[in-house]
């Protein structure tokens, strides 16, 4: 019996843009724990990127692409899975957007067209994406991961309209774990602290808030990519059989603090 506690699984990875981000992390856990992947890839711009990566876990991983925000793309990228596997077992949601122009000023400037594009990528699509794959789950059960942050329970400067999408993302966590847990499937949140990815790149301020974290968080340090990759292994895995429905701060202790 192999000693990898993801061998003979297979997941299905979205939202690596580059070697940065939390995506590619768990990516990378999850195949050294033996995982089968494959990913989506949004556009041709990170196409490439996306490609480079997904080979060094082997010449023939498959990439796809998928716009999260189109059921036609999703439709799509799930009917090339089936061509390769009838199984899976782990799905991850590491997606988020939001216009730039509502993640600066104040949230009461809001646009109805920036909420919309908000919530439809950064939350709906979780709720998309793991209908898609239910069909390929439903016999053995599963595991699905989406990525949030403390935003979503308090105010973050700058952060605006996507800490309101990601209070959505994590209770649609909590609604598909109470529709799939008679099927074996959980469903469960990482909240990170922050970390130096394209996205949180469009977020003012974000250096001083890694300075902020650093400075009041109790472990008084950030958070490292590998350490977000561990606990999405923990996950994906066997240990966390009877977690659903949870968001898991990772976050050096911030969320507990009050001042």
């Amino acid at each position: 019996m192999s000693h990898l506690p993801l061998a003979g699984k297979t997941g299905v990875i979205f939202g690596v843009a580059n070697k940065r981000s939390i995506a590619w992390a768990i990516a990378q856990a999850w195949h050294q724990a033996g995982a089968k992947l494959i990913f989506n890839y949004q556009g041709e711009r990170v196409k490439e990127n996306v490609e480079e990566l997904a080979g060094t876990f082997g010449s023939d991983t498959p990439i796809y692409p998928c716009d999260v925000g189109s059921d036609e793309q999703i439709a799509a990228f799930f009917a090339e899975v089936a061509k390769r596997t009838d199984r899976l077992d782990l799905l991850l949601h590491s997606v988020a957007f939001a216009p730039r122009e509502a993640l600066t000023g104040q949230f009461v400037n809001t646009t109805r067209q920036a909420f919309a594009t908000a919530h439809d990528i950064s939350a709906y699509s979780l709720v998309g994406l793991t209908r898609a794959a239910l069909p390929f789950m439903e016999q053995n059960g599963g595991s699905v991961i989406a990525m949030s942050y403390l935003g979503a329970v308090r105010v973050v400067p700058h952060y605006n309209v996507m800490g309101v999408a990601k209070a959505a993302l994590e209770a649609s966590v909590r609604y598909l774990a109470s529709d799939l847990g008679t099927k074996k499937i959980r469903v469960n949140a990482i909240s990170a602290g922050p970390m130096n990815t394209l996205a949180a790149r469009g977020i003012g301020g974000f250096t001083e808030m890694l300075k902020h974290y650093e400075a009041h968080a109790p472990l008084r340090r950030n958070v490292e990519m590998a350490e977000l990759g561990a606990t999405g292994l923990f996950l994906a895995s066997d240990g966390a059989a009877a977690i659903t429905g949870q968001t898991l701060y990772v976050d050096s202790g911030f969320s507990s603090m009050a001042m």
